[in-house]
């Protein structure tokens, strides 16, 4: 393969997706349009890639440069068809250009690496002046047609406003697609003009050139014609967002080992990495680049993007960002797993339990029902339900640590910053306002007295004294005590409650 420059038009405003963002930037199976284009390219190994942005420039053209660093901007100011848009993009590269030159548009998400460089190969092989993908389709509605002569040569791309009757039965139609050599390419730029229906340039229009010249004009035509699409509405997109997330899910499920239970219910980002026999279960969204080493169970009803999930892990109905899940862990259900949430081998994060900016050791447990924030908890340390990690004192967010094998009791508060130290414990509905020594107990409630009698003094006549007194009744007959604290004065020098 030769020396290979790409142009990718992504100037179009796209009015028909009725949106504030530019029709290329709308994502579909975790990236851009545009961005699945410019990840195609990298199977050619382009020299140079040249992106000709117009529509909301600023935007295009800094998440292009995200993507290729070395990328050159061509601004077309005026969008005059794709003829128009090529000589921007050479001008932009001092004028003229060497070797093989593909244009592509930047709504073609589905185009394969592989097929685009068995296009550029064919093309080279041939020796053309220009080649144009192109796929048959069984409604070529809206699409510029191949003709070709008897000999199978291709003779011309016809728009569909400009084509007649015979040729608007033609069902091979062109992709937006095209490859030329590049010495041809500037002399075809200079020579195109806009005497039709649109009054465009079109490039497609560099094949009747290059016939009138004698060269040579051929076409790739693709067996998997979704290649081709576009998307210039929301419902489009839809489709082939659909048709993206099959090819993901059949990739991992034929040529990994991975089982997915139900893939009508499944998505997986493109960037998402699976190892062999990982499971997911109905109802599962993988998102970004988030990876699933082997073994690893996830779902049913799971979310997680960007996230890591260790060999052998389990997680259910979790919803998670940014968070690591080490091997062996286990997580939910309804758990959600904030940004900087680390949970390590082993160790539990369980039912209705939310973390953010958490370490969590090795073997450590967060069974249920707790805010962990902005906190590290050792090795081997079970946190009790109904736990909340204070971490904010209304300007400044403040860090706790429980240290290894440390027990805490069910409904604490841990106000930070506070440290509670190896093999520490707390009491039931304690409040830690102060850093409790290893191998501590710490409580914070005092001792329970039982003030009898004072529902009947308090609550007359509801049904909670009728039930007592009935209670009350049953234990004189059965020669319990059932004497009341009728002065209402604690022992101990409490005061009395009322």
């Amino acid at each position: 393969m030769s020396q290979v420059t790409v142009i990718v038009l992504a100037a179009g405003g796209g009015t028909r997706m009725r949106s504030k963002t530019m029709k290329v930037l709308h994502r579909v199976g975790g990236r851009t349009m545009v961005g699945h284009v410019l990840a195609a390219t990298r199977a050619v190994e382009p020299a140079r890639v040249v992106a000709v942005i117009g529509h909301q420039r600023e935007a295009v053209g800094a998440h292009v440069r995200e993507i290729e660093p070395d990328a050159v901007l061509a601004v077309q100011e005026s969008q005059d068809g794709t003829g128009h848009a090529a000589r921007i993009a050479v001008e932009a590269l001092g004028g003229s250009v060497e070797g093989t030159v593909v244009v592509l548009t930047g709504d073609t998400p589905l185009l394969r690496g592989e097929s685009l460089a068995a296009f550029v190969a064919d093309h080279e092989a041939a020796e053309r002046a220009v080649s144009i993908l192109s796929a048959e389709i069984d409604d070529p509605t809206g699409y510029g047609r191949i003709v070709r002569d008897e000999e199978g040569d291709v003779v011309a791309i016809v728009e569909q406003k400009e084509a007649d009757h015979d040729q608007r039965e033609i069902r091979e139609i062109n992709s937006g697609i095209l490859a030329f050599d590049g010495a041809f390419l500037g002399e075809a730029l200079a020579a195109i003009r806009n005497d039709n229906a649109k009054g465009e340039f079109y490039l497609t229009d560099a094949v009747g050139i290059a016939r009138e010249t004698g060269l040579t004009v051929g076409a790739y035509c693709l067996d998997d014609e979704t290649q081709t699409r576009g998307a210039n509405d929301r419902a489009q997109l839809a489709e082939l967002g659909r048709l993206l997330n099959r090819r993901i899910l059949d990739h991992w499920m034929t040529e990994v080992g991975v089982t997915i239970m139900d893939p009508d219910t499944t998505w997986i980002d493109a960037d998402v990495v699976l190892a062999p026999d990982v499971t997911i279960l109905p109802g599962t969204q993988l998102l970004g680049a988030t990876v699933v080493a082997e073994d690893a169970v996830i779902g049913p009803d799971c979310t997680l993007e960007d996230c890591e999930v260790g060999a052998g892990a389990r997680v259910v109905r979790t919803h998670g960002q940014l968070a690591v899940v080490g091997d062996g862990a286990t997580v939910g259900p309804y758990s959600y797993l904030r940004p900087g949430t680390r949970l390590g081998a082993g160790g539990k994060i369980g039912a209705f339990v939310e973390t953010k900016n958490a370490d969590i050791g090795d073997g450590a447990k967060v069974p249920h029902l707790s805010y962990v924030g902005d906190a590290e908890i050792g090795a081997g340390t079970n946190i009790g339900a109904g736990t909340i990690v204070a971490n904010y004192d209304g300007v400044a967010k403040h860090r706790t640590v429980v240290g290894k094998h440390a027990r805490t009791g069910s409904n604490n508060t841990f106000v930070a910053p506070v440290t509670i130290g190896d093999g520490a414990s707390t009491g039931a509905g304690t409040v830690v306002r102060s850093d409790v020594p290893a191998g501590a107990l710490a409580v914070s409630a005092g001792p329970q007295r039982d003030i009898e009698g004072w529902v009947a003094r308090r609550r007359p006549g509801t049904a909670q004294a009728e039930a007592a007194a009935g209670a009350e009744g049953a234990a004189y007959a059965g020669g319990g005590d059932a004497g009341h604290d009728v002065d209402n004065e604690p022992a101990d020098g409490q005061p009395p409650l009322s």
